[in-house]
């Protein structure tokens, strides 16, 4: 007991220590969870036993983190996207597998193993590509959508892969056949049973379960529900991962999506961790020194083998380029699974040792290396001649461009912050919004609006918003510890730019002011000054007409200041969530119902929801003429109350009203 604590305590302060230090030099978190399962594995110092315990709670990781995508793919959304799920995912795997066996068989392996070898590179890394397009909210840019489109079909070949290694050993044809025949079948029975049980009576249990108020009880039921959907598609010998996706979509289409999505996040983002330090623990140090050379350019074979092959398949079924070509770099890398199909083959011995060191060497260093390679999108493309605009929905969108200059730097994006970016956008104020909140980030990305993800005080990310050639920075931080980080953060790399900061009182005012704050609003005295000037006017003290344009003001800027991206924070649910508004953007995908149909054809304000805005080719429309037509892939940005922007979204993808 006392050597599992130790073990446990070393992992957690080293996994600590790496995350602090990779974040401080502007390295995304899985590389320090690569880093420490190096560290902590045999062929490093070696305190931590790669034990079958370990690889399960890691595995749990991915089945939340299914459970999380699932929860924004509802089943019209899905079907909307049945081209790229079925047919460019079919494309990909089909072919990279085909000419992959091609390539294999001309360096002299044999067909068997070149069709496993083949087959394992043509899998892609969900876990990694997921998370990385939640942290920067780009899950619903059209390179997102592409991608997690070849995910979802990888996800679903596994499960023949997994019934063919064991098999093509011993069995013969036909008995191969016949068990992937019987695995299909499983699939297809296992999909319909969830599709009843999310459908029916899933939002039974949840409406019973809200009712009672009680968080604990919500956050043991949403665990209970990954877990058992699970647990269901494993007891038919399929992917853990698989049932909890198909239970997260069903239960997308509720009101509680945002919700779930906050639940279970604190477990997924730890087990994740572990997932990856698992990961980390299978480099064999010595054996990738020895083949460093051969494994770098198997790397780069790989990388502009995967890309061409995509970005191709792409472009062949009516993609453009640059998203072609994105969505290639975002699954290059080999997947999660992979490990699992060397170590089945390697038990079976249709791969000797060396070539499965190699694979897994090969996992390890490309998924390592694919967080980077998504970053320099933009370059890419860029050195490719593909796209030299820098437009709103690449990878790059809403960083601060060369030209950035006089604009205003906005941390956190919330209620407060999006309201001071709608006062600025129509006096021509150029500004850049800083924000932690993934959920946020998505939205306001999808509408256009130049906000980037992360933590407000990290130097890269300053030099990204061009913190030193602005005119002012708003701070609308509540905590006071998290705004003093920021303020030391600026004064340290823009001294002479002006703060203001928003704070709910006065207490801290000195201290803040001692730092360098230009100024700091308390919400408090404002709150107490606008209850004096209804007192004094409702008084009868002279200056009425003053008091009556400002109540004016304030009566017709509400409804357009009353809609907000809501994130999946806790302030929006409950009874609040109900009364107000908030806004929703909802990319088109090419099988929408709404695709060729004008505003006015789908009578939205009769559902009561508002359309706010339209993006199209990376331009804005305001307001939009009702007679306008829409197209595949233009964005629209509702407004509403959370229920009816649910129902509307499910009324633009699949037609059901």
């Amino acid at each position: 007991m006392q050597s599992i604590f130790v073990q446990v305590f070393a992992l957690l302060l080293c996994a600590v220590i790496s995350v602090w230090s990779f974040k401080r030099i502007g390295l995304p978190p899985i590389l320090a969870y690569l880093l420490t399962g190096i560290i902590a594995g045999s062929h490093g110092v070696g305190w931590m036993s790669d034990s079958y315990e370990i690889h399960f709670m890691a595995e749990l990781g991915i089945v939340f983190l299914l459970f999380s995508l699932g929860l924004e793919f509802s089943v019209p959304k899905l079907m909307a996207m049945r081209n790229v799920v079925f047919g460019l995912g079919s494309l990909q795997v089909t072919v990279t597998t085909l000419i992959g066996m091609l390539i294999l068989r001309l360096m002299q392996y044999g067909w068997v193993e070149a069709f496993l070898i083949a087959s394992l590179v043509a899998l892609s890394s969900t876990a990694v590509v997921v998370k990385l397009l939640k942290e920067w909210g780009m899950l619903n840019s059209r390179q997102g959508q592409l991608a997690i489109g070849m995910l979802l079909f990888q996800d679903i070949a596994v499960v023949p892969l997994l019934i063919a290694f064991p098999l093509i050993s011993t069995a013969s044809n036909h008995e191969l056949a016949s068990a992937l025949l019987y695995a299909f079948a499983k699939g297809a029975l296992i999909c319909i049973l969830l599709w009843a049980i999310g459908k029916w009576l899933l939002p039974r249990v949840f409406n019973e379960i809200a009712s009672v108020r009680t968080d604990e009880l919500f956050v043991l039921s949403t665990l209970v529900v990954a877990l058992c959907a699970a647990s269901l598609t494993y007891a038919f010998g399929l992917s853990m991962a698989l049932g909890a996706f198909l239970a997260g979509m069903m239960l997308g289409e509720s009101q509680y999506r945002h919700q779930l999505e906050a639940e279970i996040r604190p477990f997924r983002d730890i087990l994740m961790g572990l997932f990856f330090v698992t990961v980390g623990m299978q480099l064999n140090l010595p054996y990738v020194t020895s083949q460093f050379f051969n494994i770098v350019l198997a790397l780069a074979t790989v990388l502009v083998f995967k890309v061409l092959i995509i970005a191709s398949m792409a472009q062949l079924i009516g993609e453009r380029s640059k998203d072609a070509v994105g969505a290639g770099i975002l699954v290059w890398q080999m997947g999660e699974f992979g490990f699992v199909l060397v170590a089945l083959a390697s038990k079976h011995n249709l791969l000797d040792q060396n070539t499965a060191s190699f694979l897994i060497a090969l996992g390890v260093l490309s998924m390592a290396l694919t967080p980077y390679l998504i970053t320099q999108t933009s370059n890419i493309l860029n050195l490719l001649g593909i796209d030299k605009s820098k437009q709103a929905d690449d990878f790059s969108s809403g960083l601060g461009s060369s030209d950035l200059k006089d604009h205003v730097v906005i941390f956190g994006y919330a209620r407060i912050g999006q309201t001071i970016a709608r006062f600025l956008k129509p006096e021509a104020i150029p500004y850049i919004a800083i924000e932690r909140n993934p959920q946020i980030v998505q939205e306001a990305q999808l509408a256009g609006e130049p906000v980037i993800f992360g933590l407000a005080a990290q130097k890269a990310l300053l030099k990204t918003a061009r913190l030193r050639k602005s005119r002012l920075v708003i701070i609308t931080f509540d905590d006071f510890e998290q705004t003093q980080a920021v303020v030391d953060a600026v004064r340290r790399r823009a001294p002479e730019v002006k703060i203001l900061v928003r704070m709910q009182d006065d207490s801290h005012m000195e201290q803040l002011k001692a730092m360098g704050v230009t100024e700091v609003v308390p919400e408090s005295l404002e709150a107490s000054l606008m209850l004096v000037s209804h007192v004094l006017y409702m008084s009868g003290v002279p200056m009425r007409r003053i008091f009556k344009r400002v109540s004016k003001e304030r009566e017709n800027r509400y409804p357009y200041l009353h809609g907000f991206f809501a994130g999946d924070s806790g302030e929006y649910q409950d009874h609040s969530g109900e009364r107000l508004e908030y806004l929703h953007a909802i990319a088109l995908p090419e099988n929408a119902y709404a695709v060729d149909k004008s505003i006015s054809d789908l009578a939205l304000l009769g559902k009561r929801v508002d359309v706010t805005a339209l993006r199209r080719d990376g331009e804005e429309i305001s307001q939009p003429d009702e007679s306008i037509i829409l197209r595949a892939n233009d964005v629209l940005l509702l407004r509403g109350k959370p229920r009816r922007v649910e129902r509307a979204e499910q009324y633009l993808l699949d037609g059901l009203p």
